[in-house]
């Protein structure tokens, strides 16, 4: 199975460094030296990671192959792409892997159905997981411990406790009416 571990951007100096936005939660293994990475595009790679730093708290790579910054800056962009057991679970029973959270069933304590997983987006600030309703449509899920408090691989399920109004708007409304009633009766 294929993982996207980082994505390459800037050119770093004139010998070849590049800045790596990194996408995994394992990058001393994904992107020591040595490693071999597949590439999207695909032309071009594969790339052998020759060296790598911390600088400013930015990862930066040196490839084999690529000494100069014209090299470098034509990398930017590039996906960078590990191969990975499909079995492999991260360390941290916390973690996963965005292939295992794919197609899991998402239902809320209580046991309604919310829909399904479709896709993991990954924004600088937090994950989303992207859930399809069974109804149509979709919801989108921030993939944090209070919204997102139990994963179970075994029984392929995600348990969800969403706050009101993140699965409709009719929750919403409705919590909505509640604080305003209570603050009328208050005055």
């Amino acid at each position: 199975m294929q993982l996207v571990v980082g994505r390459i951007g800037r050119a770093h100096g004139i010998k070849g460094e590049v800045s790596v936005e990194v996408r995994t939660d394992e990058p001393e293994l994904r992107l020591a030296p040595g490693a071999v990475l597949a590439t999207d595009p695909v032309s071009t790679g594969p790339l052998t990671i020759a060296t790598g730093r911390v600088h400013s708290g930015r990862l930066m790579l040196r490839f084999e192959g690529v000494s100069d910054r014209n090299g470098a800056e034509a990398l930017r962009n590039t996906l960078l792409i590990a191969e990975v057991d499909p079995e492999e679970r991260p360390d941290d029973p916390e973690e996963f892997y965005d292939h295992q959270l794919i197609d899991l069933d998402v239902v809320t304590r209580d046991g309604r159905t919310v829909g399904r997983i479709a896709e993991i987006t990954h924004l600088p600030y937090q994950d989303l997981l992207v859930v399809t309703r069974p109804e149509g449509g979709e919801v989108l899920i921030p993939f944090v411990s209070e919204i997102v408090p139990e994963i179970d691989l075994d029984e392929q399920r995600a348990v969800i406790d969403p706050p009101p109004g993140l699965l409709d708007d009719g929750e919403a409304e409705v919590a909505g009416s509640r604080e305003a009633g209570g603050e009328a009766g208050d005055a």
